[in-house]
């Protein structure tokens, strides 16, 4: 299973900010394992966004190194990257990055045919599960913040994926739809035996953390 290896890594940008505050991450030597639940709590400004868009591959501008597996993400050219993100890490964007010309089962179902992961059926239980599935046919654009939010959340799940990234997942639901959204995650997580990491704002208890670290 792919650990996650942090070398002192270090955001261009943040340096200055990085170097006149205590981090449990930024220019620190850290190790993840596969199937560890890990929550970073990042204070405003603290480059929580950053991290998450880092770990993707998103991002260069940073000094030190990131490792999945044996694999230096930064060394890795787009051939690579491409098959780490269908194959290996999936990720939910705090700002969704749906197309929004596109219903929300088209958005879910151009993943969902590329990585050939989950069938039909089961998209359409997690629809219903989460409270969208009449959502279905409707323009991503027409869709209110905390439903574009549970397609997101779904579109992360049907992929193959032995991490799973998260960057604010539920600001947008209230607390029924977070448990809902919740319960999927960590079925689909548990099943596939992967670790996730989740970057949030403030303490929770979403999940059964192993490591909680301040950014």
């Amino acid at each position: 299973m792919m650990q996650l290896t942090l070398n002192q890594l270090v955001p261009v940008p943040l340096r200055e900010k990085i170097a006149l505050r205590q981090s449990g991450i930024w220019d620190k030597d850290l190790t993840f394992n596969s199937g560890d639940f890990v929550f970073v709590q990042a204070p405003s400004g603290t480059g929580k966004t950053t991290l998450v868009h880092i770990l993707y591959g998103m991002r260069t501008d940073y000094s030190g190194s990131v490792k999945w597996g044996s694999s230096v993400l930064q060394a890795s050219d787009a051939e690579v990257l491409a098959k780490f993100r269908t194959e290996q890490v999936s990720v939910i964007f705090q700002d969704m990055r749906l197309f929004p010309e596109l219903t929300a089962w088209e958005n879910l179902d151009i993943k969902r045919r590329l990585t050939n992961t989950v069938t039909e059926e089961q998209v359409t239980d997690w629809l219903a599960r989460v409270g969208i599935a009449e959502k279905r046919n409707a323009l991503a654009s027409t869709l209110s913040y905390g439903e574009q939010q549970r397609v997101s959340i779904i579109r992360a799940l049907v992929q193959p994926f032995e991490w799973l990234l998260m960057d604010e997942p539920f600001s947008h639901l209230d607390h029924e739809n977070i448990q809902k959204a919740i319960n999927l995650i960590s079925e689909v997580v548990q099943q596939r035996k992967a670790g996730l990491l989740l970057a949030d704002l403030d303490a929770n208890t979403y999940f059964p953390y192993s490591q909680t670290i301040l950014l």
